[in-house]
């Protein structure tokens, strides 16, 4: 187990800004000695998961199985992946859908339309569930005991200057979007980024996801938000749930 728990620490210790490390960088990273990393990447480079070139070392291609593994067992994603470029097409804005873990939501399936965050997000990306409006649509649905013990157990950091970070503040949120069905949120994660989500469920009616419209305040406002985009999206989440809940 503690082999298998290091293999995947390795795994990770590879992001974005470290796609290629050398022997010392992935020692760093994990806190593991070098001559246990060695025999880490070694093992998998057999299995072709890691690739070395010179001192580096570099993630290959057969890295994306494990992650597929999770995406093709999510019964829903296969059902909601035409919905999310339906609903892309129409209000010309990026559309994802994303998953709790933690305290984070995972992105597991996404259309983007224009890059509006200063990162770029795809499939597989977390952001915290406290501050998003996917995040918000998944709390929602938890019990208040669960969503007390799940903000407790989550710094709840000011992103932006619009960030709520108020345990209270945010309960009294939650209350209100599980009221209405739809969470908004404007600006708490990044300034100028402006979203909308609603909750997807499965056969037990059970919240198991959440589906959001994301956009620029240069190119909607409040209003045109909540006017235009959330009535685009409910009529989506509808259908998808009505298609889940059948099965």
């Amino acid at each position: 187990m503690q082999s298998l728990e290091r293999g995947l620490a390795v795994i990770r210790s590879f992001s974005e800004d470290s796609s290629r490390q050398t022997l010392s960088d992935v020692a760093r990273r994990t806190g593991y000695s070098r001559a246990a990393c060695r025999r880490l990447l070694h093992t998998l480079e057999e299995l072709d998961y890691v690739g070395i070139d010179g001192r580096d070392f570099y993630l290959r291609p057969h890295i994306l199985d494990i992650g597929y593994s999770y995406l093709s067992s999510l019964p829903f994603r296969r059902i909601v992946e035409p919905f999310v470029e339906e609903l892309s097409s129409e209000v010309k804005e990026s559309v994802s859908v994303s998953v709790l873990d933690g305290g984070d939501v995972v992105y597991v399936s996404r259309v983007a339309t224009s890059r509006i965050m200063t990162v770029s997000i795809s499939v597989g990306n977390r952001l915290p569930a406290y501050c998003t409006s996917m995040g918000r649509a998944l709390l929602a649905a938890m019990p208040l005991e669960e969503q007390r013990r799940h903000l407790a157990q989550t710094p709840l950091t000011a992103l932006t200057k619009f960030t709520r970070t108020d345990e209270n503040v945010i309960l009294a949120e939650l209350v209100k979007v599980a009221k209405q069905g739809w969470a908004i949120n404007d600006q708490e994660l990044e300034v100028g980024l402006r979203s909308v989500a609603a909750p997807i469920v499965d056969a037990s009616h059970r919240t198991v996801a959440a589906m959001n419209i994301s956009t620029h305040v240069g190119r909607t406002n409040l209003r045109e938000l909540r006017e235009k985009m959330v009535p685009a999206l409910l009529a989506t989440t509808q259908r998808v749930n009505a298609l889940l809940t059948k099965r």
